[in-house]
């Protein structure tokens, strides 16, 4: 099959939307597939093979991310399924093609948009008068797709949809015995965290939290919250730019436990792949990690609660898991045949 992936978040960015559609090109094109991804074009990122970039300008609202233009469908190859990862022009363009093409499309939820915008137009009053206009808007745009996918029941949206895990890549992430942690002369035990540093992560729990840790908290990602973050830690809190993908699994190999205090995940690869490595992970009691961290893998606590997240970690560093097999069920393998099961049953 010919597949088109609609994406506004690609490389050079890194975050999960953009690790899920590269390690899916790349799966579906060893099985025979044929797999295009239209993205944003930016300076910073030269095109791969099969990789189609739009004009777009800088995001005025989210730092590192880029508002493409629509798509000529002139430069839309033909497709066999049109799949789309996002709901803005791009998204919009791809679900426009299907139709005028009358091929199959696909939505896959990866992300909130709503949450994100009291960050993005900082006046709260502004912030909630958006989502309620925005929530309807795109209830209509998944409702004219033959298929709507999630990685989790965390979608809270007007459609029936398909629960599809984004996947998580057991035979790269895997238990190491090197990390890049063992440079950094830290004192044990050490919990950390990987990923955007915006505020929807509230990364600053875990900063604060530093204060009466016994212990080092290391922070591994950029983004907008980065200098506020840095200014208020303490000498116990390290912070290191986004890894090459290959140090990923002896990062998370190192750590002591994996911490993430985020309100704005739809799955959380990041945590996943922390446990895939033997690593215990303490999330917030909210979506999705109700769903992905139980006690095989980890602890959970109440955000509300200041009190509470030291008491998960407390309780993640002296309890034994079976993180890896707790997350078995999230594999990448497993996605993909679920996913060409999707394709074909569209194709028929």
């Amino acid at each position: 099959m010919k597949i088109g992936f609609f994406t506004e978040s690609y490389f050079p960015k890194f975050d999960g939307v953009t690790y899920t559609l590269k390690a899916w090109k790349e799966r579906l094109e060893e099985r025979g597939h044929e797999v295009y991804i239209i993205y944003p074009r930016s300076p910073d990122y030269e095109p791969e093979g099969n990789e189609i970039p739009v004009s777009s300008l800088p995001n005025p609202f989210y730092d590192g991310y880029r508002i493409p233009f629509p798509i000529s469908l002139s430069r839309v190859p033909e497709l066999d399924v049109v799949h789309c990862h996002g709901p803005a022009t791009l998204g919009w363009s791809g679900l426009i093609h299907s139709k005028l093409a009358d091929k199959p499309s696909v939505y896959t939820h990866h992300t909130p948009i709503e949450e994100y915008f009291e960050h993005g137009v900082k006046l709260s009053s502004l912030a909630k008068l958006c989502e309620k206009l925005y929530v309807p808007i795109e209830n209509y745009y998944l409702g004219n797709f033959d298929v709507v996918t999630a990685s989790t029941s965390r979608i809270n949206r007007d459609v029936e949809f398909t629960k599809l895990p984004v996947g998580l890549d057991m035979e790269f992430f895997q238990p190491k015995s090197e990390s890049i942690l063992d440079d950094m002369d830290l004192e044990r035990p050490v919990i950390g965290y990987s990923g955007r540093l915006s505020p929807e992560k509230n990364i600053d729990r875990a900063v604060s939290f530093a204060d009466e840790f016994d212990g080092s908290v290391v922070i591994v990602g950029e983004g907008p919250q980065e200098e506020d973050l840095k200014e208020i830690a303490g000498n116990n809190v390290y912070f290191r730019e986004f890894l090459d993908r290959k140090d990923l699994p002896g990062f998370y190999s190192g750590l002591d436990a994996f911490v993430t205090a985020s309100t704005g995940d739809t799955l959380g690869l990041s945590p996943l792949e922390a446990n895939a490595c033997g690593t215990p992970v303490v999330a917030a009691d909210n979506a999705p990690f109700d769903e992905t961290i139980c006690a095989e893998n980890g602890e959970r606590f109440d955000l509300e609660e200041d009190e509470s997240m030291a008491g998960a970690i407390s309780r993640a560093l002296s309890n034994n898991y079976n993180c890896r097999g707790a997350v078995e069920k999230y594999s990448l393998s497993s996605s993909i045949n679920q996913l060409e099961e999707i394709y074909r049953d569209l194709g028929d």
